[in-house]
């Protein structure tokens, strides 16, 4: 599962690699938990089937389906199994239709180990910022509405697998505009799920100050010596 990750970019940084046209201001983050406002990005406009222009916009991090009765399902609903995001009635209609990127500089995984649990920052060594594969919806009930996400994760791979059995989809930045692509078949959008871009990517130990939900400064990801 992905229960916490980073944003710790530039508004400018975020804009550059999203190709976005503005940007709200947000507050970056090292330690953003579920229930939290958080940077998505979704489409602004189509041409010629595909995504010409992105938009930035600011979404729960805990789906809360169209069809649910209240908006408590949300803090359950953070992550999407890759392997039956097109057949859950929480999922399947975001899937085909309403499919976003999430953006993060890191995320955190603990393993457990005789000692405890030991948190790792999972990053990419050079520091660049990346791209989840998101889902979001829409709910409206009583005059309270919501939009909201979940973050889709699928099997560890060799990286993650001695930490956790389990790992979010990190998107190619060269399938941002397919994953967008409101056009995009069943198959496409599994074959996008199914693709590694862990390439660079990197674990580093660190401190459990992470595991406090209320600690946000630089000390969640200072690595501690192995």
């Amino acid at each position: 599962m992905c229960g916490r990750f980073n944003l710790t970019a530039t508004p400018e940084q975020v804009i550059g690699t999203f190709r976005l046209q503005s940007l709200f201001d947000f507050q970056a983050s090292y330690n953003i938990t579920p229930g939290q406002e958080i940077v998505a990005v979704v489409p602004l406009a189509e041409s010629n089937g595909g995504n010409e222009f992105t938009q930035a916009v600011s979404l729960m991090w805990g789906l809360v389906p169209s069809w649910a009765k209240d908006r408590k399902t949300s803090s359950h609903l953070i992550n999407a199994r890759a392997e039956t995001i097109s057949e859950k009635p929480s999922f399947r209609s975001a899937f085909l239709k309403r499919r976003c990127l999430i953006p993060a500089t890191g995320f955190y995984e603990w393993q457990q180990t005789e000692q405890g649990k030991q948190a790792y920052h999972i990053t990419r060594s050079d520091q660049h910022l990346f791209a989840f594969a998101g889902l979001w919806e829409h709910w409206e009930q009583g005059g309270e509405t919501v939009y909201s996400c979940a973050i889709i994760t699928t099997s560890a791979n060799s990286l993650i697998q001695p930490i956790h059995t389990r790992m979010p989809v990190i998107l190619d930045p060269h399938y941002y505009r397919h994953w967008l692509d409101q056009q995009a078949s069943k198959d496409k959008l599994q074959e996008l799920l199914a693709s590694d871009a862990y390439a660079g990517v990197t674990a580093i130990p660190v401190s459990n100050w992470v595991n406090n939900p209320r600690h946000d400064d630089v000390n969640c990801i200072k690595p501690i010596p192995t």
